[in-house]
């Protein structure tokens, strides 16, 4: 028997196969998405959970999470939750953590070197071009290379440029360079050897034990770092008297800290979010910085406290005990040397291109806001 053959069969059977291969064709070009279960991750701050630095760490790490979808979550402890504050480099290191947030000089007793990623004039470079160095003149890969020399499995990221450290809490305002001799003074890094080098008793406390420390006299005077942290701390209620500018810790940045094992555990696309992150969160530290640290700033005159400007004699005597704490410092470590002839190559081109083109801010503020007449 003869087959009857339907009109429009034949089309209606190759729309059907392309439609079939359309589907099967568009669902091997959809992207892959993971179903990976989340990696959690246990930080630790260097700082009080009070403070506006731990409030910073947990801006980073909110920004991870928010960009990783639930693929990954840092959870982030205050200062002693699990070591302190002083031991943060080797739990990262260990795995008793799976990261930190704190800034290199306190790793400082590992090697004098990694104090120069904060203490000191850093050849006339602010803040934020001691980041510019280390992220684009070499410095990072120093850090790695001091980290693996002294047996860190850790990866490091640097952000966060800090304004300019006041020199301090005093129970006398500094007149002259003199003055701070024999003093009992707190600070860190570097710095204690500047400080030691002018004639001060340098113990290095964490930043929650100093203003107890201040409160019961085993010290006499001591720094931190900014308005925020001081008024937080409680700076305000055991001295009146804070010194403004300093050369001491006058380009310092942040540091995020992960286990070594941990992190490359990750994928590439976790790895980029954490970049990425890092640069978001040094670029909004910068300007809550500016919010907050100005009206903190405000809140410590109405509470009594007095501010003055280091006299220049003073700043003159930090960078002559700079120079010379870098001299000895340098021929005891190479890698020291190698460090401060990285930053001044990079501080001699930079610093001139920015001394030179940048205006004069105070010019303008006086013209608005100084006193007239």
């Amino acid at each position: 028997m003869a087959q009857t053959k339907t009109p429009g069969a034949p089309r209606r059977s190759f729309l059907q196969k392309a439609a079939v291969g359309a589907v099967a064709a568009g669902g091997l070009a959809a992207p892959m998405i993971s179903k990976a279960q989340t990696v959690s991750l246990r930080f630790q701050s260097t700082w009080p959970a009070k403070d506006i630095f731990h409030e910073y760490a947990n801006d980073f790490a909110k920004k991870v999470n928010d960009m990783a979808g639930g693929r990954l979550k840092i959870e982030v402890l205050p200062s002693g939750s699990v070591v302190p504050a002083f031991q943060l480099l080797d739990a990262v290191n260990k795995g008793t953590l799976d990261g930190g947030h704190g800034v290199v000089a306190y790793h400082y007793g590992k090697n004098t070197a990694l104090a120069l990623w904060g203490s000191g004039p850093a050849y006339g470079m602010d803040p934020n071009m001691v980041l510019a160095w280390h992220n684009y003149g070499g410095g990072k890969a120093l850090l790695e290379e001091i980290y693996k020399a002294i047996n860190m499995d850790v990866v490091s990221y640097l952000y966060g440029p800090m304004p300019t450290q006041p020199l301090g809490w005093f129970k006398k305002p500094i007149a002259k360079a003199d003055d701070l001799k024999g003093l009992k003074y707190r600070t860190v890094g570097l710095a204690v050897d500047v400080f030691t080098e002018m004639g001060a008793s340098v113990n290095p406390l964490p930043g929650g034990e100093i203003v107890p420390a201040l409160d019961r006299g085993l010290i006499d005077a001591a720094e931190f770092n900014n308005a925020s942290s001081d008024r937080v701390l409680g700076f305000p209620d055991v001295v009146k008297n804070c010194m403004l500018q300093s050369f001491h810790q006058s380009g310092e940045q942040f540091e995020i800290l992960f286990n070594g094992a941990k992190y490359k555990a990750l994928p590439q696309e976790l790895r980029s979010i954490i970049d990425y992150a890092v640069q978001a969160a040094s670029a909004d530290m910068s300007w809550k910085a500016v919010e907050r640290n100005s009206q903190d700033y405000i809140e410590l005159k109405k509470a009594g406290v007095k501010f003055y400007k280091t006299p220049d004699a003073v700043l003159r005597a930090q960078l002559a005990a700079w120079d010379k704490t870098i001299d000895k410092k340098g021929a005891e470590n190479a890698v020291f040397k190698k460090v401060l002839d990285s930053q001044k190559a990079f501080a001699q081109r930079a610093g001139q291109w920015q001394n030179d083109y940048m205006v004069d801010f105070k010019m303008a503020y006086n013209h608005y806001f100084g006193k007239k007449g």
